[in-house]
C-alpha cells in the first residue's frame, strides 16, 4: 500500500512517500480500507519532535490519527463490524497512522458512518469532536443553561465544541477573526467577540466554562471572566496552579483518549443534523499533497479543517 511517512524529525520535507506492507488485523480489530483522513496539530508536533519524549515512537512513522473507510478486513472477536461496513474513529496513537491506503484500528473504537455524512466529513470528525465532546461534558461538566465560551469558534475543535455546547443548551460566546463571524453565528453561537475589534475579559462576565484552544496570555485571561467555581478545560497548555487558585477556579488539561461510544453519540447528532462539519481545505494523499497540508495546519489559520482524500 501507499503511505505517507517520517523517518526522522523535521520539516514538513521529511514527510515522504513509500511502499508499506499492508497491515493485517489483530484479535480485536478491523482493517479500514482509507477513503479520507484529515491533519490535526498533533500531526506536525509529532513531525517536529516536539512530542518525542510523551510519545517515544519508532521510525518509520505514518503519521494521522482519523480514518474515515470501508472495512476491508476483520479480526478474531470482532462481532459488532463486518467487512463492507462504511466506519469512522480516531485511532490509539501508534507509529502506524492514517496517512495510508489501509489502516488497522481496534473495533471498539469504531463509529459507523451515517448516510447522510461522507467519507471527508466523517474523515474530518474523530479527533476534533472527540475533544470538543471530552472538554465539555468528560472534564467540564456543562449542562442546559450555562454560560460557555468557546475560543477560537472557526477551528477544528472549536467548530465542535460551539454546537455540542448548544445542542446541550448552553448560551455560546465564541472568539474569532472578522472573516469568520458568520460561520460561528452559522453553527448556532450566542454571542461573537472578533478579537481584532475588542477584548474578550472586557466584554464577559461570569461564565461557567470555557474551553481554551490558544493558550498563554488568552487562558490567563480566560481564568478573568469565570465566576467562582467555574471550570476552564485546555487542549493548548497545562494551566498555572497558582492562578487556578487566585481566581478560585478548576482548570483541566486534556488529552483525548478515543472512545467509540463517544463517537458514536457524535454520529448520532450528525445523523440527525444537529452536528455541521467544516471543511475549509481538500489535499491529496500524496507527499506534496501533505506537505502542503501541514505547512497550512502549522499557519494556525485554517478555516474548519483540512481533508485529504485518499481516494
Amino acid at each position: 500500500m501507499k503511505a505517507i511517512v517520517i523517518n526522522e524529525y523535521g520539516s514538513k520535507d521529511v514527510l515522504q512517500e513509500q511502499e508499506f506492507e499492508k497491515p493485517t488485523p489483530k484479535d480485536g480489530q478491523v482493517i479500514v480500507k482509507v477513503h479520507a483522513t484529515s491533519i490535526n496539530p498533533i500531526d506536525w508536533k509529532l513531525r517536529e519532535g516536539y512530542l518525542k519524549d510523551m510519545v517515544p515512537f519508532d521510525f518509520p512513522i505514518i503519521l494521522g490519527w482519523d480514518a474515515a473507510g470501508v472495512i476491508d478486513e476483520v479480526g478474531e472477536g470482532v462481532t459488532d463490524f463486518q467487512v463492507g461496513d462504511k466506519v469512522f474513529a480516531r485511532p490509539e496513537l501508534t507509529n502506524r497512522g492514517t496517512y495510508a491506503e489501509y489502516t488497522a484500528i481496534d473495533a471498539h473504537l469504531l463509529a459507523k458512518i451515517p448516510d447522510n455524512v461522507s467519507f471527508e466529513e466523517a474523515a474530518a470528525t474523530p479527533l476534533t469532536a472527540l475533544t470538543a465532546y471530552q472538554c465539555l461534558f468528560e472534564h467540564g461538566n456543562v449542562k442546559e443553561g450555562d454560560k460557555v465560551l468557546v475560543h477560537a469558534g472557526s477551528g477544528g475543535v472549536g467548530s465542535f465544541a460551539i454546537q455540542l455546547a448548544k445542542n446541550a443548551g448552553a448560551y455560546v460566546a465564541t472568539t474569532c477573526s472578522t472573516k469568520n463571524v458568520d460561520l460561528v453565528k452559522d453553527l448556532g453561537a450566542d454571542e461573537v467577540i472578533d478579537y481584532t475589534k475588542e477584548n474578550f475579559e472586557e466584554v464577559l462576565s461570569d461564565y461557567d466554562f470555557v474551553l481554551d484552544t490558544l493558550g498563554g496570555e488568552i487562558q490567563e485571561k480566560s481564568y478573568q471572566i469565570l465566576k467562582s467555581g467555574g471550570e476552564l478545560a485546555t487542549v493548548a497548555s497545562p494551566p498555572q496552579e497558582e492562578k487556578v487558585n487566585k481566581h478560585e477556579v478548576k482548570a483541566f488539561f486534556v488529552w483525548l483518549e478515543p472512545k467509540g461510544e463517544q463517537l458514536k453519540q457524535i454520529a448520532k447528532q450528525m445523523e440527525e443534523g444537529k452536528l455541521k462539519v467544516i471543511i475549509g481545505h481538500h489535499f491529496p494523499l500524496t507527499q506534496k499533497g501533505l506537505q502542503d497540508a501541514h505547512e497550512l495546519s502549522e499557519t494556525h489559520h485554517a478555516k474548519g479543517k483540512i481533508v485529504i482524500n485518499v481516494i
